[in-house]
């Protein structure tokens, strides 16, 4: 006959951390995973630290909290692939990796913020903010040629329409929303 082990529960605070100790015997730890418990006021998980003479730049993306998703600001990928029933979820992460992957290459130093991933039916829409710089002709040339290169690769290895929407800026200075 099996008998219930009892767990025995203890909560301390040492510093600034609530730690929860859980003492569990050998035969019921089968299958059960533990892990320690910060208080939620000391967890700072992709907030950016301020520093002493707010010398650090960050957009607006970066300077909104990661509880602010879907409130103050946008997701990066709109897709529809984690609904109930639909299929493609594996494989539309892997495309989107490896869309931002091919974005960051083909565009070396160019890229001004990260790429916004849009699925609209069977269209691909990519949207970002571009670096221009001079607004001589050689270097539109190039942009000209880089959204051709782009569209046209990724429609052919994704095997769907690909659209490039990009917004041009003439520095980096001007996607800065708040020194922190």
């Amino acid at each position: 006959m099996f008998r219930m082990a009892r767990f025995k529960v203890k909560i301390t605070l040492r510093g600034s951390k609530c730690l929860l100790q859980i003492s569990i015997p050998q035969l019921a730890t089968r299958g059960l995973q533990t892990s320690f418990v910060l208080c939620r006021k000391h967890r700072r998980a992709g907030i950016y630290k301020v520093s002493k003479n707010q010398s650090i730049p960050l957009t607006y993306e970066q300077a909104k909290p990661p509880y602010a998703i879907g409130v103050d600001k946008s997701w990066l990928t709109w897709n529809t692939s984690n609904l109930k029933g639909e299929g493609r979820k594996s494989e539309t992460t892997v495309e989107d990796v490896f869309i931002r992957n091919f974005m960051h290459g083909t565009w070396t130093g160019k890229l001004a913020s990260e790429v916004v991933i849009k699925r609209r039916h069977n269209m691909i829409f990519l949207g970002a903010y571009i670096n221009f710089g001079t607004k001589s002709l050689p270097g539109a040339l190039r942009i000209y040629f880089l959204i051709g290169y782009t569209e046209e690769l990724l429609s052919c290895l994704l095997k769907c329409p690909v659209k490039l929407e990009l917004q041009t800026l003439d520095s980096d200075r001007d996607l800065i929303f708040k020194y922190v």
